[in-house]
């Protein structure tokens, strides 16, 4: 079968990105970049190929992610490898990463520790972009761990990944910013078995019957880990600014503050703890 009449159909999948999901699809399986699929659409696909490309296209059609199926996303211009044990780096992620790189400047040695990190996204964007800085990045899913250290090593980046079941592995150690994008959904969201999402792990999204349980943990324990000043950095649920920035200040968190994503929601919250100040701008 040609290129031409793969990319035809699209219309076997119920999506609004059909064409955009077919087309990566056959680059998965040609190991081509999209453009080829435009200059060589006469081009017949081997036996082998077609399997492949038949045998994902009905995975796509049943709602698996793309993702999953080519085995990678993209974060902050960084392309990197995905696996069912993680969840899938989302754009609207990369609002954490902004706020860091804005309050603090390259010049300033930082210690940052991303919990729950997955696939490393978070911290690999930061050191990316703050060679100097000492980042750490730790989840409790082994399989996590190794995902991220191969994505550092493909990338080269110098980022330190531990397993840990939160702080558990950096006790004793002190950081000066702790960010983390953690499992924050209630129980019974019915987002939960929408598309897409119901092949993410369910451990990594699900935090007890509010959807704050580990927000709570996290920020309870963050004091112990953090430099006089140190800030605490998380992404939550569009509905759950107020209750978050109420957990920070009963934890001990000063200048709260959130920010919306790029749907203009509030999906992320500060607090430095104490009035102590390691901005260094």
């Amino acid at each position: 079968m040609q290129i031409a009449r793969c990319r035809q159909r699209r219309s076997e999948l119920d999506s609004p990105s059909a064409e955009l999901d077919v087309d990566l699809l056959l680059c998965h399986v040609l190991d081509r970049p999209r453009y080829y699929l435009y200059a060589h659409d006469d081009i017949e696909l081997t036996g082998a190929q077609l399997r492949a490309f038949e045998a994902l296209l009905a995975r796509r059609a049943a709602g698996e992610p793309i993702a999953y199926l080519t085995g990678v996303a993209e974060f902050w211009s960084l392309p990197l490898k995905v696996a069912p044990s993680t969840l899938i780096p989302r754009a609207d992620t990369e609002l954490l990463v902004e706020w860091i790189l804005e309050k603090f400047s390259a010049q300033t040695v930082l210690r940052v520790l991303d919990l729950g990190t997955g696939t490393g996204a978070i911290a690999l964007a930061l050191a990316s972009e703050r060679p100097k800085w000492q980042i750490t990045g730790v989840d409790l899913q082994s399989a996590a761990v190794e995902l991220a250290q191969a994505n550092a090593q493909a990338l080269q980046l110098p980022v330190e990944f531990l397993q840990s079941n939160w702080f558990e592995a950096v006790s004793g150690r002190q950081f000066d910013v702790i960010v983390s994008n953690p499992p924050y959904i209630e129980a019974d969201d019915p987002h939960l078995i929408g598309p897409g999402v119901a092949f993410e792990p369910h451990t990594a999204l699900v935090s007890g019957d509010d959807g704050l349980q580990d927000i709570r943990q996290i920020a309870n324990d963050s004091p112990a880990h953090l430099a006089a000043g140190g800030v605490l950095l998380l992404e939550h649920g569009y509905r759950q600014a107020t209750p978050v920035a109420a957990i920070l200040r009963d934890a001990g968190f000063s200048g709260v503050e959130n920010r919306r994503d790029y749907g203009g929601n509030p999906r992320a919250t500060w607090g430095r703890l104490g009035e102590g100040e390691c901005d260094a701008r």
